[in-house]
């Protein structure tokens, strides 16, 4: 940090204090309780018992835990890859066609961003019910064979909940992807088609490239979104049926509170800080190099 002429460096550090503070108080102690948790075997009760790096060798060698990472990993498909691969699509429709009413759209679109995500798991749980509106629609259209109950269906459950996730997240990166093109000029577009480019193209000739940093921040916060989902898997599903749905932050829950395995739990949390912390890196790395 650059200081001003003739004032110490030492200041701009006392211009940064208070947000260092609070970010140590509320990020880094919690996450540093949390691996020393990890190194001990606690009920959460009684006295702990240090089993070093145990709980972290449970993670690997648990299949139920390397499940539970396995099915986070197929949820970014749903939650992130199928989001801005719509987004994009929606959003270069709507930018070339001049839609009327855009700002109305946006509203839309966003409106499951500001709604709980309890509520909107209470409400998708009943359009899958055996006998909610999906089924209903399904059995008036006489396919009454793939008719289910969804969520407690062991091949359908886990993309269920999945779906919830795209239909949730396509529109932050609709929004985010509709301001990223209303930046690119019209000269842009204008030499493309005196080039002859056609929608197509011009899709990838002009408006993609100008959004590689939308892209990479919407991919950024989905991806973060799909790996830390707790609430939609625990009013949905529980993780069931059998543990087809169970996500890591659920097992978290599940075995410090449930269990009372406190330890592994924070072994857990801090594997899953870890993946996050990885995949949002090389997002931001590829994005970076795409850039530069």
């Amino acid at each position: 940090m650059s200081s001003p002429p003739g004032e110490p460096r030492k200041i701009g550090y006392l211009y940064i204090l208070p947000a260092l503070l609070v970010y140590g108080a509320f990020l880094l102690y919690p996450l540093g309780r949390a691996v020393h948790l990890s190194l001990f075997e606690w009920d959460g009760i009684t006295l702990g018992k240090f089993v070093g790096l145990s709980n972290y060798a449970d993670v690997v060698a648990d299949a139920g835990l390397r499940a539970a990472f396995g099915h986070a990993l197929v949820l970014i498909v749903f939650y992130s890859v199928l989001p801005v691969v719509i987004g994009l699509g929606l959003a270069s429709v709507l930018q070339r066609a001049r839609v009327r009413g855009l700002g109305f759209f946006r509203t839309v679109v966003f409106l499951p961003q500001v709604v709980a995500m309890v509520v909107v798991a209470v409400s998708w749980r009943q359009i899958y019910a055996p006998d909610g509106p999906l089924n209903g629609v399904l059995r008036a259209v006489g396919l009454d064979s793939l008719a289910r109950a969804w969520l407690g269906d062991y091949t359908f459950a886990l993309p269920a909940v999945g779906v919830i996730g795209t239909w949730f997240e396509t529109g932050l990166v609709t929004v985010l992807l509709l301001a990223g093109m209303a930046r690119i000029p019209r000269e842009r577009y204008e030499a493309a088609r005196l080039d002859g480019a056609g929608a197509v193209a011009e899709f990838f000739a002009v408006v993609l490239p100008a959004v590689r940093g939308e892209i990479a921040v919407a991919v950024t916060l989905t991806v973060i979104a799909a790996l830390r989902t707790f609430d939609l898997v625990y009013v949905t599903t529980s993780g069931g049926p059998g543990t087809s749905t169970s996500v890591p932050s659920y097992e978290v829950y599940h075995r410090a509170f449930e269990l009372g395995q406190v330890g592994s739990a924070a072994a857990i949390g801090v594997c899953l800080t870890v993946l996050i912390f990885v995949i949002t890196l090389g997002v931001n790395r590829l994005a970076d190099r795409s850039t530069a």
